[in-house]
């Protein structure tokens, strides 16, 4: 690696903002704010808006979408056309 050219990678703090819920890990983020950690020590403090304890994915919350019943919908409103044009070319 050359010297003098790549970014400071030091130990920093993320926080959920809607948990509250605090991982350590390293990264090149800066920030002016900053929380003392567990171990005694002070490090940068950077608030997200969603981590894995917040998104619906990874609490179970998730939504399904009905996809099946979109496509039947577009096939019900669409569906004669594409019938007709398909006569038209000659049952291609």
């Amino acid at each position: 690696m050359k010297k003098d050219i790549h970014p400071d990678y030091h130990p920093v703090v993320f926080r959920d903002a809607g948990t509250g819920h605090q991982f350590i890990t390293r990264s090149t983020v800066t920030s002016d704010r900053t929380v003392e950690w567990e171990d005694g020590n002070e490090y940068p403090l950077i608030v997200v808006d969603v981590t894995s304890e917040s998104h619906p994915f990874w609490t179970g919350a998730q939504r399904v979408m009905d996809t099946a019943g979109r496509v039947e919908k577009f096939q019900r409103r669409f569906g004669a056309m594409a019938r007709r044009k398909k006569k038209t070319e000659g049952g291609k």
